[in-house]
């Protein structure tokens, strides 16, 4: 069976992307699979991929290389619409509602396509009206699933797979070193200007243990300039991006998440294939689906007051090594039901339904 999965981009740093690597390599043990990305930006992809997955792009916008078109949305457009029209796969998966529709659109009636979700689409109404020509959906989580299936009422069948981490053997954190770590995309939705604060309490009361701060994004220079107005900078440390990111969580005690609006949740189970207990809110749409209070991690109430919630959580298991390493236990149960062979073979026999 021939599976290509397309991606906007391959070559940065997202946890949607890295959740569709790691199927793609899983897939590609047993199966012809490719990854298509709309756009190369570089000259590898950001994270590591098997070797036996092949990988092209459809506008290579690379320095240094040459175009036979100008550049533009409208030359992307055609270029993605001639690409979909000669596909020869057997199943097709897109990552994002846009990819979808095109390949509701553009996609060979007979081949089986599938798209994947993790957020919701801004302009559902294009959704509506290409999805029924899909075969099915498949969201991260079941709130998710929940969601598309009232959005796609009478369209494609909505189906839950959650996200894969790679195949072990993962790193494993010994929970001994005075470390909180948190990582992803610098942007508003992940709240880390609340983290910030929060740690300038737990600093304050705790000197000895440190903040690491992972990723990029628009939000470096507000947060820095937190960090310099709490006077954290001997407390709070700017790592920047890495495709390792489990490597780092594994030299961490605690991983802390404080967003709020996304499914994806690809830091939260890295963290916890490393061993280490995630502390996150509750109501949050993804960490929640992970999270248990007592078992992995600790859900934090809403509340008016969060900065000051969320530091007191991070005490508790500051002091309390015994239950920190409980959690590390559970953390680690809830890590295999994820891995990359595991949920390979949700999609195997997803796909096998459906065909």
């Amino acid at each position: 069976m021939k599976v290509s999965l397309i991606l906007t981009s391959a070559y940065v740093m997202r946890g949607d992307v890295r959740a569709t690597l790691n199927l793609a390599s899983a897939l590609a043990e047993r199966h012809e699979v490719e990854v298509i990305s709309v756009r190369r930006q570089k000259e590898k992809p950001f994270f590591p991929i098997g070797a036996e997955v092949s990988m092209r792009s459809v506008v290579d916008i690379r320095p240094g290389v040459r175009h036979l078109l100008p550049r533009g949305q409208v030359r992307t457009e055609v270029a993605l619409w001639r690409v979909l029209r000669g596909l020869k796969s057997d199943v097709l998966i897109t990552t994002r509602p846009g990819l979808g529709v095109q390949a509701a659109r553009h996609a060979p009636r007979e081949m089986l396509k599938i798209a994947r979700e993790w957020g919701r689409p801004a302009v559902p109404g294009p959704v509506k009206r290409f999805y029924p020509r899909l075969n099915a959906v498949v969201t991260a989580t079941e709130p998710a699933q929940e969601e598309w299936g009232r959005l796609l009422d009478g369209g494609p069948a909505v189906h839950s797979i959650q996200d894969a981490l790679p195949d072990g053997p993962w790193p494993r954190s010994r929970m001994d070193n005075r470390i909180v770590a948190a990582g992803g995309r610098w942007v508003s939705v992940k709240a880390y200007d609340l983290l910030i604060k929060a740690f300038a309490i737990v600093a304050d009361k705790r000197p000895d243990w440190r903040l690491r701060l992972y990723g990029g994004g628009p939000e470096e220079r507000r947060l820095r300039a937190l960090v310099r107005d709490l006077n954290l900078h001997n407390h709070v440390y700017f790592m920047g991006t890495t495709p390792d990111l489990a490597g780092e969580f594994a030299k961490a005690s605690i991983v802390a998440n404080t967003s709020r609006g996304e499914d994806q949740c690809m830091a939260v189970l890295e963290a916890m294939g490393c061993g280490v207990p995630v502390v996150a809110f509750e109501g949050a749409k993804g960490p929640t689906e992970f999270v248990a209070t007592g078992y992995n991690g600790v859900l934090v109430p809403e509340s008016d007051d969060e900065p000051r919630l969320y530091a007191a959580a991070l005490l508790a298991l500051i002091d309390d090594e015994r239950r920190r390493r409980s959690l590390a236990a559970g953390a680690l149960d809830t890590a295999v039901r994820h891995a990359a062979g595991e949920v390979a073979a949700q999609w195997e026999k997803l796909i096998t339904d459906l065909r």
